[in-house]
C-alpha cells in the first residue's frame, strides 16, 4: 500500500493496523507531513514493524518506480479518464499481477485525495460503492476495505489450480520503464511534428492510456524505443535535406 500526502499520523497508524490484521506487511509513504510520530505508533496497535520498515519517498513516481501495475483509489472520477474497478475487480487484478512483479495500491491525502496528475501514474482507478449520499470515509477505514478484499482475492488465488501459459512468465515492463518509453514518445512526436503546433496533452493522455491497458514486457517496451528512436533520426535526416 502506498499513502500519499497523509496528514494525520493517527491514519497512517490505522492504516498500518488495517494492513497487518489482512496479512500485509509493506507500507509505502510519500511525503507525510508528520511521521515517525507516537501518535501513528498509538493507533497502529501492535503493528509496529509495518510503521519501521515504512519506506518514505518524496514523490509518487519515486515510490512506484518498480511496480507492473498501479491502481488509484479515488472516491468519484476524477478529470482524467481512465478506467475505473470496484474494489473487488482491483483485487483480483493485483494479486494475479502479483505473481509477476511489483504492484502499488495508491492512497491520497485526507482532504484532496489523489490529484489528477498523481492519478496519471495509475494504470486504472478504485471506487468503493458508498452511499452516495453520505459518501465519506476515513483513509484508514477505505485501506481496511481494500485489504480485505486483498485478502480475499488472495485466498481465492493460493487455492486455485490453473495452467499457465508461457506468456504468463514474460517480466511486464516496470512503471519506471513505461514513464521513460512516455517520455521518449513525447519527444518523439514533437521532433517528427505530429502535434502540427497544436497541444500534444490531450494525444499524450490516451496514448498513456493504450499503452498502460496493452501490459506490455520489457521486450516490447525496447522495441518501441528502437522505433521511435529510428523515427527521429529520419526527421533529423529530413531536416537536413530540406532545413526550409
Amino acid at each position: 500500500m502506498v499513502l500519499v500526502g497523509t496528514q494525520h499520523p493517527r491514519n497512517i497508524g490505522s492504516a498500518a493496523r488495517a494492513l497487518k490484521t489482512m496479512g500485509f506487511g509493506r507500507l509505502h509513504l510519500v511525503a507525510p507531513e508528520r511521521f515517525p510520530h507516537p501518535e501513528a505508533f498509538a493507533l497502529a496497535a501492535g503493528a509496529d514493524d509495518l510503521l519501521e520498515g515504512a519506506v518514505i519517498s518524496t514523490t509518487l513516481a519515486e515510490a512506484v518506480a518498480g511496480c507492473t501495475l498501479v491502481f488509484g483509489s479515488t472516491a468519484t472520477q476524477r478529470a482524467v479518464p481512465m478506467p475505473e474497478l470496484n474494489p473487488r475487480q482491483a483485487a483480483q487484478q493485483l494479486i494475479t499481477a502479483s505473481g509477476q512483479g511489483e504492484v502499488a495500491l495508491v492512497f491520497g491525502p485526507e482532504r484532496t485525495g489523489l490529484e489528477n496528475a498523481e492519478l496519471q501514474l495509475c494504470h486504472a482507478s478504485v471506487c468503493i460503492p458508498t452511499d452516495p449520499d453520505f459518501s465519506s470515509l476515513n483513509l484508514s477505514q477505505a485501506v481496511q476495505v481494500l485489504a480485505y478484499e486483498l485478502r480475499l482475492a488472495a485466498v481465492d488465488k493460493a487455492g486455485e489450480v490453473v495452467e499457465r501459459s508461457p506468456l504468463d512468465e514474460r517480466p511486464l515492463a516496470t512503471h519506471d520503464e513505461m514513464e521513460r518509453f512516455f517520455s521518449h514518445l513525447d519527444v518523439a512526436l514533437r521532433d517528427i511534428d505530429f502535434h502540427k503546433g497544436r497541444s500534444g496533452v490531450t494525444v499524450m493522455r490516451r496514448l498513456r492510456r493504450l499503452f498502460l491497458r496493452a501490459a506490455m514486457d520489457e521486450r516490447e517496451v525496447r522495441v518501441l524505443h528502437g522505433i521511435l528512436a529510428d523515427a527521429q533520426r529520419m526527421a533529423r535526416l529530413a531536416g537536413e535535406r530540406d532545413p526550409h
